[in-house]
């Protein structure tokens, strides 16, 4: 069953491009559902006031909260509780996720990646640094991935990917730019699924009926 009502938790870092795909998606009645809250790292993340501007609720955990693995699991629990979430998802959320709250929340934390997993990922294997390690490995292909959130870095299975080309002469930031769009058109199409109930999750092998 589709419901309007289907509640979304967006955690973010950054400017928080991604998470405003989504809220777009949203306004564009692409996902049936709507964004409860957005959790960021920092006062400073640029998605922070994009979401007082639309008046969407908001948090930044304390410092202290995040060094804590278990303070911040706690923090995840009760905010994604009182909130009724059903999907947490990962814009450029920096921080490592809690295997407590990964356990608590099974299955329903997805991620999006800037390469094709499970290449070029893993610990310290985000925004410039993935795209530098494309171009010095000579690869002709790059994408973007979104996937489930496992226990350890990018280690959850792929629900869905998309390549771009590397092209002759690219930088870090040229091929930044061109899997950016990709991430913005599938990290949408996935959230949609979940609100849809349209995944199926058996082992690693996820399926979008």
């Amino acid at each position: 069953m589709i419901s309007a009502d289907y509640k979304i938790a967006v955690l973010i870092s950054g400017g928080g491009s991604n998470f405003k795909a989504i809220h777009q998606a949203i306004k564009q009645g692409k996902i049936s559902g709507r964004i409860a809250c957005v959790i960021s790292s920092s006062t400073q993340a640029g998605g922070v006031q994009y979401a007082r501007e639309n008046d969407l609720s908001h948090f930044v955990p304390e410092t202290e909260t995040l060094k804590d693995e278990r303070a911040f699991a706690t923090f995840l629990q009760e905010k994604l509780t009182v909130e009724k979430v059903a999907l947490v998802v990962l814009a450029g959320f920096l921080k490592k996720i809690p295997a407590a709250f990964i356990e608590s929340f099974p299955g329903h934390i997805i991620n999006v990646h800037p390469a094709l997993l499970p290449a070029f990922g893993g610990k310290g294997m985000y925004g410039r640094r993935v795209h530098q390690a494309v171009i010095d490995y000579g690869c002709k292909i790059s994408g973007a991935t979104v996937h489930l959130v496992g226990s350890e870095y990018d280690s959850g299975p792929p629900i869905m990917q998309k390549s771009v080309p590397v092209l002759t002469g690219d930088t870090p930031e040229s091929l930044a730019a061109r899997v950016l769009k990709t991430e913005h058109e599938i990290l949408p199409k996935v959230v949609a699924c979940f609100a849809n109930n349209q995944i199926e999750i058996t082992g690693r092998k996820i399926k979008i009926t």
